[in-house]
């Protein structure tokens, strides 16, 4: 099992008590460069650092990303592989181009994420900012997503956005709580819990 662990904006202390447990329970550690390396330093001495070079050479950042998935396979087919990711793992981070490798020339390895804090919940924090109301956050590229929060009425909003283009639905409704539930596409209800969220791809 490959597992991803998002380990924050940059304090060791900022880390989950998920996160800190998977990174002493694993097999092997691997981090993205000296950065996080330090980040994890108070839990683990001895991750593998990985090579993920910061250039716009494609072809380049795919041979690191076959050398990277050649080295992580062989721990998680037979034990407990984590791969730390500063920030969370799914918010503008490296592994979902990883998976996209490891699907392709290893297609029996599991992986799954575990949650960290994001720049943006950190900005919020550091920079002490009280975000409110609809915000827009894009790293420049064509906006083909939305997120939208406290969705009581996921169906009409689906109905409403499909109008405009949007195509794939998912209904988060109480995130890691002891009764959260994920729909999809036609599978979202009329309803929803005030502690949900629906994303929403072209």
């Amino acid at each position: 099992m490959l597992v991803a662990v998002g380990i924050g904006p940059g304090d060791p202390e900022l880390l989950t008590v998920k996160a800190v447990r998977m990174i002493k329970e694993a097999d092997c550690v691997f981090v993205p460069g000296n950065v996080a390396k330090e980040i994890i330093s108070p839990y683990r001495d001895d991750p593998v650092v990985l090579s993920f070079p910061m250039t716009d050479d494609e072809d380049y950042i795919k041979k690191c990303m076959y050398k990277n998935a050649d080295l992580i396979v062989p721990v998680a087919k037979k034990g407990l592989a984590v791969f730390c990711i500063l920030g969370d793992p799914n918010f503008y981070g490296t592994f979902k181009r990883l998976c996209d490798i490891i699907d392709e020339k290893y297609p029996s390895i599991e992986y799954k994420t575990i949650p960290g804090i994001s720049s943006i919940t950190a900005f919020a924090s550091a920079s002490e900012v009280n975000i409110n109301g609809g915000i827009l956050i894009t790293d420049g590229s064509p906006q083909d997503s939305k997120i939208l929060l406290k969705v009581k009425n996921p169906k009409k909003i689906m109905k409403n956005l499909k109008t405009e283009g949007y195509r794939e639905f998912i209904l988060a409704e109480k995130m890691y709580m002891k009764d959260q539930k994920i729909f999809r596409n036609e599978e979202i209800p009329e309803k929803s819990s005030y502690f949900s969220v629906m994303f929403a791809r072209k």
